[in-house]
């Protein structure tokens, strides 16, 4: 966000995911008799006004002393199309959702695939004994949090299907998706978001100058191991602080992800509020990311089953209130869970529906004679769809991921 002095008026620059409903929009990127708005100049009310922003502009300018506060979104537009605004207290930012998840999906892997090729030679770069490349992995970070943004269902589904080759490496993407997703959900400023991004990217970064076996290794790593593997945090925190033009808070926060509330975690065995809101988060993500992984030296768990585990350790390893935002923020059944419904048919969750968590909307793969289905169907439980068995369709339950593979281009590029 920028400010501009335009004669008496002092106009902020905002991107349209920035916007907030009854904001007084003041000037476009664009002339005004390019576009279908009647007046130069209006208060922000409607989604389809915010639709039209999005498909038009890059960045509007508001006039911050023009305000009308709005509790809620105007009815003007379907449920399913709905992004449910309030202006927030506290100096916190209500993202809108900008695209729908159809919208935004082939954008969100075209953002994960460019992000991917952008970590890899950042990470050449450093293992041939060169800096980390700054604007690579600035671009990097921003294909993330924009997409994230816009809509975080999709890029967050994107990853989890994604068929996933270097381990190191896509759990720094995913990490820097949760992140930010994180941040957002908690209403954090688009600096914090981007400052997340680049956490949940590089604070690993120092396994590169472990030994690839150690990284590598399939089985339990013994003591001594365990002891080197933990150097990753020293290295990543020097490596960070010898890189020019990366947030001055990044290598500090990048030692915080494996302390641990009752002061088990390591480097410095941190406790409590000592560790601090974003190391909650970056230990509950890099920890809910690993577990639904597939690691060189464990088996990947499903993600309602990750929760459960972090929800078990919330209060000793992890802080409880963290965790459930946590929980709040992915859902009870993340983006990529495959489910059993209650009509005996499996799906995989492809969007959540903000204010109805455990009614999210499934792509149904498989019928419940366990034949796959061409081409799929989608089911949004929130508006009581009924099943064969003529009862409204829900979750039955949630199931390992192994059980009906899914790939990311299944989901909405057709079958």
């Amino acid at each position: 966000m920028s400010a501009v002095e335009t004669g008496n008026l002092l106009k902020k620059q905002l991107t349209i995911a920035e916007l907030q409903f009854g904001m007084y929009i003041a000037e476009l990127d664009r002339p005004w008799i390019e576009t279908p708005f009647r007046f130069q100049g209006f208060v922000l009310k409607t989604h389809e006004e915010l639709e039209t922003l999005g498909k038009l502009c890059s960045v509007v300018f508001v006039d911050p002393e023009r305000r009308e506060v709005t509790s809620s979104l105007a009815d003007t537009s379907p449920p399913h199309a709905k992004a449910k605004v309030a202006l927030t207290a506290g100096g916190k930012v209500r993202w809108n959702e900008v695209s729908t998840v159809e919208q935004e999906y082939p954008r969100a892997a075209a953002s994960y695939g460019r992000a991917e090729v952008l970590v890899r030679e950042a990470v050449l770069s450093l293992r041939s004994g060169k800096v980390l490349p700054t604007e690579k992995l600035g671009e990097a970070v921003s294909l993330v949090t924009e997409s994230v943004l816009r809509n975080p269902d999709a890029i967050l589904l994107f990853g989890k299907l994604w068929e996933k080759g270097d381990y190191t490496r896509s759990h720094a993407i995913d990490c820097s998706i949760y992140m930010a997703a994180f941040g957002r959900f908690l209403e954090m400023s688009r600096a914090d978001i981007e400052l997340l991004g680049y956490l949940g990217l590089l604070q690993d970064v120092g396994k590169v100058k472990l030994p690839a076996r150690l990284i590598e290794k399939p089985g339990r790593l013994i003591p001594i191991e365990y002891q080197l593997a933990q150097k990753h945090v020293e290295y990543s925190a020097d490596i960070l602080r010898a890189t020019p033009g990366l947030p001055w808070q990044l290598a500090d926060l990048a030692t915080l992800h494996h302390e641990r509330l009752d002061g088990s975690g390591y480097p410095r065995r941190l406790k409590g509020k000592e560790i601090g809101m974003i190391g909650s988060m970056a230990g509950i993500v890099d920890t809910f990311d690993a577990l639904t992984a597939r690691r060189p030296y464990a088996a990947a768990v499903s993600p309602s089953e990750a929760l459960k585990m972090l929800y078990k350790s919330r209060g000793t390893l992890f802080d409880s209130y963290m965790v459930e935002q946590f929980i709040r923020c992915i859902g009870i059944f993340p983006l990529g869970s495959l489910v059993e419904l209650n009509a005996g048919e499996v799906g995989t969750v492809v969007a959540h529906n903000r204010g109805q968590r455990l009614q999210p909307r499934v792509m149904v793969v498989q019928d419940a004679a366990g034949n796959p289905l061409r081409p799929q169907k989608f089911v949004d439980l929130s508006r009581n769809t009924t099943a064969p068995d003529g009862q409204p369709y829900r979750i039955k339950r949630a199931l390992e991921s192994i059980k009906v593979p899914m790939r990311a281009m299944d989901v909405f590029f057709g079958a």
